[in-house]
């Protein structure tokens, strides 16, 4: 197998550093009997772990292969990955893989993408969001395999909305214009992220920015987060911090804080906020006034917008589409296509169930039933102290838009083949830095944008 000298470089330090969790009485990596496959999980909550490795079981009863599921940390895995491929252990399989993490194992050609493909095509292409399989193939390979995905959404209340005389804010005049009309009496317009090291600042401004045609990289490799596009994106989001917002950092357990006690109009989230909104999770229910008696007052009065498009471009959302990666030059390809395979199709819906709320189906049905998954999606229960499908507590229009949201996923970077770039920039969070001195009044718009635009081509060079 070939490795690059990127991954030898680090391969020493990330297997002293390695510290994984595996269900299952096997060894580890990806060696072991060949009746048996290992599966790195990115989805390492101990009881994301354990129903995961539930399902295997269930794979395993069908088909006589065994499964190890081996928890994996998102935030180690790109040490651990490097060292299982120098030291020849790699996983069969890994699962819930982001886009960049996607990137970077097709970049050091660690991915069999022949076996992703045949996987599709057994499955029926057809079946799949074409925007989840966009997102997952380059060069006209299948990198790997999109299982589901999550959001990026801006709720807002329905109520205050209407009272107000004012439409689903998903332009970027419509935000602004709400965000102004919505900032009093003790309630803001709007509550989004601004600390400088967090990804989930990163997350929201390039919610907005893909709808204004505001792009990290140009297909030539042309940094273009200078662009008039993006000075424009910029100064929204400066605007709205600082203008329509609560006062200081905020991150994400303060803007959940403040959208949940019913002090801001709006709120730049993920869908992970679903089931906390519905308040079906104990160590996170909503404060409001009127939430003291009925604790899903919000959720009934909260509209979501999926796709922002601001003057300059056209409807889109930042998403996230994880997959199942199969590993290259192993020796149980076979069998990990068997898994994945089941993975989604008879244990689709399990699998979903693990977190509804964060985990949308890519795969909409099955040639019999084009709907399969979705409709079934609708119905599984989240949540965690309490248990309620979304669809009872959501309007049916939330519910549809949440569904098809992945299909106007958009990305920076994918498109232009720039995944290892992307991933690198989460490492240095260049555009939450800048969006933090924004927001502290440390320039303009065009100062902000200048400097995130600059500390990127710094990151890009670097991995030349």
């Amino acid at each position: 197998m070939k490795i690059s000298r990127s991954l030898a470089a680090v391969a020493a330090a990330g297997l002293a550093a390695a510290t994984l969790t595996a269900c299952g009485d096997d060894d580890g990596g990806g060696g072991g009997s060949g009746d048996t496959i290992t599966v790195w999980s990115l989805e390492n909550q101990t009881d994301r772990v354990q129903a995961t490795q539930a399902v295997a079981d269930r794979f395993t009863a069908a088909s006589g292969i065994k499964v190890k599921i081996v928890a994996t940390d998102e935030n180690q895995f790109s040490s651990l990955i490097t060292s299982a491929a120098a030291a020849g252990t790699l996983p069969d399989v890994v699962g819930a893989l982001p886009l960049a993490a996607v990137a970077q194992m097709a970049t050091n050609d660690l991915l069999d993408t022949g076996a992703a493909k045949e996987v599709v095509d057994g499955l029926g292409a057809g079946t799949f969001s074409p925007r989840a399989l966009e997102l997952t193939a380059q060069d006209g390979k299948q990198l790997a395999v999109p299982s589901d995905g999550w959001a990026q959404l801006l709720f807002y209340r329905t109520d205050l909305f209407e009272k107000a005389g004012l439409t689903a804010p998903d332009t970027y005049d419509k935000i602004r214009a709400a965000a102004a009309k919505l900032n009093t009496g003790g309630t803001a317009g709007v509550t989004l992220a601004t600390v400088p090291n967090d990804a989930f600042t990163a997350q929201s401004f390039e919610n907005f920015a893909l709808g204004n045609g505001c792009e990290l990289v140009a297909a030539d490799k042309t940094i273009t987060l200078d662009s008039p596009q993006c000075v424009q994106s910029f100064q929204l989001y400066g605007d709205l911090a600082t203008k329509y917002s609560v006062p200081g950092a905020q991150d994400v357990d303060s803007t959940r804080a403040t959208y949940f006690a019913g002090k801001a109009a709006m709120v730049v989230w993920s869908s992970f906020l679903l089931d906390e909104l519905a308040g079906l999770r104990n160590d996170a229910l909503p404060t409001c006034p009127q939430c003291k008696s009925d604790r899903t007052f919000l959720a009934k009065n909260t509209g979501v917008v999926t796709a922002i498009s601001g003057p300059g471009g056209k409807p889109a959302q930042f998403g996230e589409i994880t997959s199942w990666a199969i590993t290259n030059g192993g020796e149980r390809t076979d069998a990990a296509k068997r898994f994945v395979t089941y993975m989604m199709n008879e244990g689709y819906t399990d699998w979903l169930g693990i977190a509804p709320e964060g985990k949308f189906p890519v795969r909409k049905g099955d040639a019999s039933a084009p709907d399969k998954f979705t409709k079934a999606w609708n119905e599984l229960p989240a949540g965690v102290d309490t248990k309620q499908p979304l669809g009872k507590v959501f309007p049916p229009e939330v519910i549809e838009a949440l569904q098809n949201s992945p299909d106007s996923f958009q990305r920076w970077g994918f498109p232009q083949k720039q995944g290892a770039l992307v991933g690198a920039t989460l490492g240095e969070l260049p555009v939450p830095k800048a969006i933090n001195a924004l927001a502290g009044g440390d320039g303009d718009a065009a100062a902000a944008a200048k400097q995130a635009a600059e500390d990127v081509r710094t990151i890009q060079k670097s991995l030349e």
